[in-house]
């Protein structure tokens, strides 16, 4: 859970926060103080199971059933909460596509399915939650979640890559665009990471077996993967006030230097 206190009394929406980072940010939200938590998903059963662990916490949460794939539903996700709740003041966007594809053997459709899950979709809920924003007047926090291999990434990952760089541009666009409405918008790019998510793109794409966290910690500087947990806490920072002014920040949460060679 995130430290208590940072985010209270203000209404959070985790979109793809039914799993993985995104369920743990919605967990260190509500730890945090939060005063809704929301969060989206295409998955009723677990965005429901989610829903019911955090209120039984004794927090307020709801799921909003969207695919953020769909621009008009990432749009209406904001829009159903600002309608619940009055306002959104703190947007992450969590939600992404990992499947595989080079440069050479990548459909268009393929290419298409990443650039509206992992950039199109976080654009227009920015998009939505940056309007209610200014339409109060009031100030806010939106945190994208990218990933380390927006710096170039390996051959088999090759338009994840485009459409995750293009939402560090574009967090980085917004940020400067907004930064005189007090919208604080900043990005992380994470690393290898210990999801339900990694778990399944490891065996469909590459033949791992049971032990395959085992064998990747060994191969890390950390000895071990990232946990989504502490990725969550890294979040709640951000979405704080406690981050100070920053803003148009692309951070690199990882274990590995880029640029640093042997």
């Amino acid at each position: 859970m995130g430290p208590r206190g940072l985010l209270e009394d203000k209404v959070v929406l985790v979109n793809g926060g039914t799993q993985g980072v995104g369920a743990a940010i919605a967990r260190a939200a509500a730890g945090a103080g939060a005063a809704v938590v929301a969060v989206t998903g295409r998955r009723p059963e677990a965005g429901e199971a989610l829903v019911a662990e955090l209120t039984a916490a004794g927090g307020t949460a709801v799921f909003v059933r969207a695919d953020l794939a769909d621009a008009g539903q990432a749009k209406g996700a904001v829009a159903e909460v600002v309608s619940a709740y009055g306002r959104i003041d703190c947007l992450v966007n969590s939600a992404g596509l990992t499947s595989r594809g080079t440069l050479l053997d990548t459909t268009p459709e393929l290419f298409d399915a990443h650039v509206a899950v992992n950039l199109k979709g976080p654009f227009f809920a920015m998009q939505a939650a940056v309007a209610d924003m200014l339409a109060r007047k009031a100030p806010g926090t939106i945190v994208n979640i990218i990933t380390s291999s927006a710096h170039g990434g390996q051959p088999f990952l090759a338009p994840y890559v485009a459409a995750k760089a293009g939402l560090a541009g574009l967090t980085r666009n917004a940020a400067h665009a907004h930064r005189f409405d007090r919208i604080r918008i900043n990005g992380l790019n994470i690393g290898w990471t210990a999801t339900e998510g990694e778990d399944a793109t490891q065996r469909a794409f590459h033949g791992a077996g049971d032990d395959w966290r085992e064998q990747a910690a060994a191969r890390l500087p950390m000895g071990r993967l990232g946990q989504p947990d502490e990725i969550a806490d890294f979040v709640v920072l951000l979405l704080s006030e406690r981050s100070g002014v920053v803003t148009g920040s692309v951070i690199d949460w990882d274990q590995n230097v880029l640029g640093g060679l042997d």
